[in-house]
């Protein structure tokens, strides 16, 4: 289901210059602060909303060309929520709960940490601090940065895609099987892609590297 629901998503999203990348929310809800949970199953399946280059041609421009009486405010994000807003009538059978990347809660606060998302998803790392072996900065403040691994920092964050009536794993049993995954091999899929490597005995040191 997830990868059918995923090649429909590429399917209308790459020729504009889109990515998606799907998560769990459970794994995005396990590194944030209980203020920026997602109010979804730990099971639910969702897909962070990458805009690459080569969006600014095939979307962006095409878009302001067509819809240039109807913009009232910035032309990327209505790009963006035009575009993203089409997906629903891809899954008449499906609930898709759309959030953007500049939409705010009551309290002003951002409805969902966008590079959080990119990293848990592991569309892009996202490098904090704590990264940084030898620190030079003291007691200055210092953002963290996410690093895509084809375009480095040239690309942006635009939105979630949820899918709350997709959740849990148990269409799998479906059928008797003859073998399932070891519960070995069921944690390592369950974990976010960023993290599987400690799984394997394996470190972040050459993603880390470009940085010291």
């Amino acid at each position: 289901m997830e990868r059918r629901v995923a090649e429909r998503l590429r399917g209308v999203l790459d020729p504009f210059g889109f990515e998606v990348h799907a998560f769990k929310v459970g794994w995005y809800n396990a590194v944030v602060q209980p203020a920026f949970h997602l109010p979804y199953p730990d099971d639910t399946l969702a897909f962070v909303v990458l805009s690459t280059p080569s969006m600014f041609e095939k979307a962006l421009k095409p878009f302001v060309n067509k819809e240039r009486l109807k913009i009232i405010r910035d032309p990327v994000d209505q790009c963006v929520s035009y575009h993203l807003s089409r997906l629903k009538e891809k899954f008449p059978d499906q609930t898709v709960d759309i959030m953007f990347d500049y939409e705010l809660l009551p309290n002003r606060k951002p409805k969902f940490l966008a590079q959080t998302a990119a990293h848990v998803s592991g569309a892009a790392y996202y490098y904090q601090r704590k990264d940084v072996k030898l620190d030079p900065w003291g007691e200055k403040k210092v953002f963290g940065v996410c690093i895509h691994p084809r375009y480095g920092g040239w690309f942006a964050i635009r939105g979630l895609l949820l899918f709350p009536d997709i959740q849990d794993s148990r269409y799998r049993d479906i059928i008797e099987v003859k073998e399932k995954y070891s519960e070995e091999q069921k944690a390592y899929f369950a974990t976010p892609p960023a993290e599987r490597l400690k799984l394997l005995g394996l470190t972040q040191e050459v993603h880390r590297s470009i940085f010291h």
